[in-house]
C-alpha cells in the first residue's frame, strides 16, 4: 500500500533484505510527526488525533498525543545532534508551557493532573514519554525555556512520583521522571525514592532468560523489550552509569537471545500479548542492544530486524491516507485493541525510534544488512524463565511461539472465566493472530462438561528444554467456566509441546475429569484467501483423526475471516490425547498423517517416531519430562 509521505529510494546495496537506511528512518519520522501535528491545540498542548477515545477521556488522550509524539521527536533530534530542520522542538517547548500553566483545568491546552492509577492514572504513563524527551533533547529545549516554565513542568512531573502506579511496568515511569529531574540538577530524596522502589521491584520481577514478568505474575510479552528493557538500559546509557549499563546491557543482551528470533522473515513480530497496536516497537529492544552495545546481533543483523519490523507496517496499511497511526494492526483492527487505547495509544511505536541515538556514522547504519536470525535456520529455542517455546522455519520465514508460561493473571486475582486471547491460546506466531474473544479459539484446549467449554487463564509452567533442532515445553492449567459453577474440583489439563522443523506435537492429559465430559484442541486460524496453511491431525484419544473447520466470522488481524481445524473426542477420569498441527506457506505443507508412525500410550507415557528422521520422542508426564533420541 501507498505510503501518504516520501520516502527516498530503496538502497538494496547497503541493505538488500529491506532496502531502508537511516535517511528512510528521518523520513518515516518527519512524515509522521508533521501528519500528528496538524490535529494540535493552538498552543500545541494536545494532539487530538481522531478515533475512539479511551477511558481515560478526550484530553488525557490529547496528552498521550503530544508525549508520545514528543518522544519520536526527541530521538529524531537527539540523534542528529541538535539539527531540528523542521522546528520540531520549538513546538514542544510552546506544547510544554501551555500544558502546565494550570493543570487540571478544563479548557483547550491544559495537561490534566498525574494521579493514582485509579483514579486518573494515564498521564503518569505519558509523564515517562515527556521526561524522557526532555532529558534527550535538554541541550537544545529544556535549557533553553523560562525558569517559570521549567518550573511548572517539574511540578507537574513530580505528580509521578506522588502518586500510586498500575502494580506492573508502570513503576518505571516514576522512576524516568526521576532520571530526567536528577539529569538537571532537580533531584531530591523523593526522586532517589522513586528510582530505588523501581529497581528493587524489577529485581523481584526478573525470571531469567532475559525476560522479565510484567508485575508479580506470569506475564510475557513485548512490555520486556519496549518498557522493562528499554527505560532502565537507556537510563543508564544516558546516565553514563558503567555499572548499571553493565547490570541492565547483560539482562538486555540474553533477551535479545529470544527476541530476535520473534521476527518473521517479512519483518513480522510475533502477534502476541497486548498493546500490539504499537507495531514496530516490538524492534525498539534490538535497536537499543545496538545503540549501547548491549546485544548478541551484528549490526547489520540488527537493522534488519529494526527496520523490517518498521516496513512491515508501512506496506501493510499501518497508516491512514493522512499520515496518521491507526489503532490496530495492519489497518484499524478492534480485536488488536484494549479498552485503554485510544487513538494516539499506536504512537509508543516512536519508541522503535531509539535507533536513530546511533549517529550516521554508527555500523548500525554504515554496516550492510544480514540476515535475521529466522532467515539463517531452522531453530528451536526453549526459554524455561518465561516458558516459552520458540520455533523458527527458515523455508518459510515464519515464527512460532508456544506459550507454557505467560498468562496475564495478577497474583491477587481468581481465576475467572473470561477469555484472554492475547495469552490463553497455546500459539502463537508472526502469520496469524488470535481469534476474537467472541469466536472459536484457535490453539486451544477445551474440556466440555456438561456442554460448557473451558477457558484456559493461570498457567503453571512444568518445564522446558531443547536440543539439536528440537526443543519442549510443558505447563497445566486449571480449566474453568463462564457458565454454571466457575470450576470442577480436581479438574486439571498438562500440556506438552514438542516442535521439531515445522512439526509441533501437542500431548494434554486430562486429570479428573467428569464421565461423560468431552475434549476439544483446536490448531491455527488462517483464512482462505492466505498462502499459510493450517493443519492439525489427531494420533490418539480423538473421534476421528481429522479435524472438522470451524469458521470464526470476525477473523484475525490477518484476514476479515477465518478457519479453525478442530478435534474433539471423549474424556473421564485421566485421560491422554495426541496430535499433530502444523503453520506453514505455500503447496508443500507435509502430510501430517504420514508424519510419525508406531505411536504408542501407555497411561501417562507417549513414545512415537518421526518418518523424517527415525529419531524418536517420548513424552512422560510423571513426572514431566520428553527425550529424543536419533537413531
Amino acid at each position: 500500500m501507498s505510503i501518504p509521505f516520501d520516502l527516498p529510494a530503496d538502497d538494496h546495496t547497503l541493505s538488500p533484505r529491506t532496502g531502508y537506511t537511516r535517511p528512510h528512518w528521518e523520513a518515516v519520522a518527519d512524515g509522521l510527526l508533521t501528519a500528528a501535528w496538524r490535529r494540535a491545540t493552538p498552543g500545541g498542548a494536545l494532539l487530538h488525533l481522531p478515533g475512539r477515545p479511551s477511558r481515560s477521556g478526550v484530553r488525557s488522550d490529547g496528552l498521550e498525543g503530544y508525549a508520545r509524539t514528543f518522544l519520536a521527536a526527541a530521538f529524531r533530534v537527539a540523534g542528529a545532534h541538535g539539527d531540528d530542520p523542521h522546528h520540531l522542538l520549538e513546538r514542544y517547548a510552546d506544547g510544554l508551557a501551555a500544558g502546565t500553566r494550570t493543570p487540571g483545568r478544563d479548557d483547550t491546552e491544559s495537561w490534566p493532573e498525574i494521579l493514582d492509577v485509579d483514579v486518573q492514572g494515564q498521564p503518569m504513563v505519558e509523564s515517562a514519554s515527556v521526561a524522557l524527551g526532555l532529558r534527550l533533547t535538554a541541550p537544545w529545549l529544556w535549557e533553553k525555556l523560562d525558569p517559570a516554565v521549567q518550573d511548572r513542568a517539574e511540578a507537574w512531573l513530580r505528580g509521578a512520583l506522588r502518586h500510586t502506579p498500575a502494580p506492573n511496568n508502570w513503576y518505571l515511569f516514576p522512576y524516568t521522571v526521576a532520571g530526567f529531574l536528577d539529569s538537571v540538577g532537580r533531584g531530591d530524596a523523593e526522586t532517589a525514592a522513586a528510582r530505588e522502589r523501581a529497581r528493587d521491584l524489577l529485581e523481584s520481577w526478573y525470571r531469567g532468560d532475559g525476560w522479565y514478568a510484567d508485575g508479580d505474575g506470569r506475564a510475557f510479552d513485548h512490555y520486556n523489550g519496549w518498557a522493562l528493557h528499554l527505560y532502565p538500559v537507556l537510563d543508564a546509557h544516558l546516565a553514563g552509569d558503567a555499572d548499571a549499563l553493565a547490570h541492565h546491557g547483560g539482562r538486555l543482551r540474553a533477551h535479545l537471545d529470544g527476541l530476535s528470533l520473534m521476527f518473521g522473515a517479512d519483518g513480522a513480530p510475533l502477534h502476541f500479548g497486548r498493546s500490539l497496536t504499537y507495531r514496530f516497537a516490538a524492534s525498539a529492544a534490538v535497536s537499543l542492544g545496538a545503540v549501547t552495545g548491549h546485544t548478541p546481533l551484528t549490526p547489520g543483523a540488527s537493522r534488519r530486524i529494526a527496520s523490517g519490523a518498521l516496513r512491515h507496517f508501512l506496506d501493510r496499511g499501518a497508516l491512514t491516507s493522512e499520515g496518521l497511526l491507526s489503532p490496530g494492526w495492519y489497518g484499524p483492527h478492534e480485536a488488536s485493541l484494549q479498552e485503554y487505547s485510544g487513538p494516539a495509544s499506536p504512537y509508543w511505536a516512536s519508541k522503535a525510534f531509539v535507533a536513530l541515538l546511533a549517529p550516521a556514522d554508527h555500523a548500525l547504519w554504515t554496516d550492510t544488512e544480514e540476515p535475521a536470525p529466522v532467515e539463517e535456520a531452522d531453530r528451536v529455542l526453549s526459554l524455561p524463565g518465561p516458558g516459552l517455546l520458540l520455533q523458527a522455519t527458515r523455508a518459510d520465514g515464519t515464527v512460532r511461539l508456544h506459550n507454557h508460561g505467560s498468562d496475564h493473571v495478577r497474583p491477587h486475582e481468581g481465576e475467572s472465566a473470561a477469555d484472554d486471547p492475547h495469552y490463553g491460546r497455546l500459539a502463537y506466531s508472526t502469520r496469524t493472530g488470535p481469534t476474537a474473544r467472541a469466536n472459536a479459539a484457535d490453539n486451544h484446549l477445551s474440556v466440555e462438561v456438561n456442554g460448557r467449554a473451558s477457558v484456559r487463564r493461570r498457567i503453571h509452567p512444568l518445564g522446558a528444554g531443547h536440543g539439536d533442532g528440537w526443543g519442549w515445553a510443558a505447563s497445566w492449567h486449571r480449566p474453568v467456566f463462564v457458565a454454571g459453577p466457575p470450576m470442577v474440583p480436581g479438574l486439571r489439563a498438562e500440556s506438552v509441546t514438542v516442535a521439531l522443523g515445522s512439526l509441533e506435537l501437542r500431548v494434554h492429559r486430562v486429570v479428573g475429569a467428569p464421565p461423560g465430559s468431552r475434549v476439544t484442541l483446536t490448531g491455527w486460524a488462517t483464512g482462505p484467501e492466505e498462502p499459510t496453511v493450517s493443519a492439525l491431525h489427531g494420533l490418539y484419544g480423538w473421534d476421528d483423526p481429522a479435524p472438522e473447520p470451524v469458521p470464526a466470522p470476525q477473523g484475525t488481524a490477518w484476514t476479515p475471516w477465518a478457519r479453525v481445524p478442530r478435534l474433539t473426542g471423549g474424556c473421564g477420569g485421566t485421560t491422554v490425547h495426541v496430535a499433530l498441527a502444523c503453520l506453514t506457506t505455500g503447496p508443500d505443507a507435509p502430510p501430517l498423517e504420514r508424519a510419525v508412525t508406531d505411536v504408542r500410550v501407555d497411561g501417562g507415557t507417549v513414545e512415537l517416531t518421526w518418518t523424517r528422521d527415525g529419531s524418536r520422542t517420548r513424552v512422560s508426564f510423571e513426572p514431566p519430562e520428553v527425550r529424543h533420541t536419533r537413531p
